[in-house]
């Protein structure tokens, strides 16, 4: 089973949440972390962690003896290690963000999703299919999966964000687990995605959790490759590691 969210995970997700929707605006100075610290209950070593993978991904900048600042310009990259709607980070990139539901229907979990989500085969699955847009440009094609059980009735009438409609029926998103592809596009996604047939694509095959370790998204996305950056924060493992440079 997937451990619950640590207090990195926790605080850099808190304050992401806080520079999407416009707590902390561009240009404008962090608290400090003493004051991080203790706002959250945590130790100044999960804030510098925290902080830190924002910094990597592109949102925070740090100034040599004045402090961290939101970046004047929110990136167009994407830190895997984060979930994030795509909607907030289309917007926060300048750019309009657009969302076009192509199917939305009921059907019963197959052996392969029912394991995925640790549910029985046959039980009932919403199944969502959608573009993304930017600047009215297809950007991201997607399918996702959820089970009817964890979104009750509100599941007919979709919001814009599957996270917030999990969030709303007491199954917030907490982690993923991703796997990423390279792939060419074949006609049906060239259609879709307004682009030429071969065009490279990344595939992107996610496993949303809760916070109770529980998945409860099924996704299979087709970004297109020059949209957007699919940034890695990577960490050396305990007790170091061989050089693999």
């Amino acid at each position: 089973m997937r451990q619950r969210a640590t207090a990195v995970e926790r605080l850099r997700d808190e304050l992401l949440a806080e520079l999407l929707d416009g707590t902390y605006s561009s240009g404008v100075k962090l608290p400090n972390e003493d004051e991080l610290a203790e706002r959250s209950g945590v130790s100044r070593a999960t804030v510098r962690e925290a902080v830190g993978g924002l910094v990597e991904a592109g949102y925070l900048t740090r100034r040599h003896g004045s402090g961290t600042y939101v970046a004047g310009t929110l990136p167009r990259r994407h830190a895997l290690d984060m979930s994030v709607s795509y909607l907030a980070m289309i917007r926060e990139a300048g750019m309009e963000p657009g969302l076009v539901i192509l199917d939305q229907s009921e059907h019963e979990a197959s052996e392969e999703e029912a394991k995925a989500l640790r549910l029985n085969p046959g039980d009932g699955l919403l199944r969502v299919e959608r573009t993304r847009t930017a600047d009215g440009r297809p950007v991201v094609y997607s399918v996702d999966r959820l089970a009817l059980s964890h979104i009750a009735e509100s599941g007919k009438q979709l919001d814009a964000s599957l996270y917030n409609l999990l969030a709303k029926n007491g199954h917030g998103v907490r982690g993923a687990s991703a796997r990423l592809k390279p792939v060419v596009a074949d006609q049906r996604l060239a259609d879709l995605l307004e682009v030429e047939p071969g065009t490279p694509l990344l595939r992107v095959d996610q496993v949303d959790f809760d916070g109770d370790g529980h998945p409860v998204m099924l996704s299979a996305e087709w970004h297109v490759a020059d949209a957007f950056e699919l940034h890695v924060n990577r960490r050396a493992a305990h007790g170091g590691a061989d050089d693999g440079s």
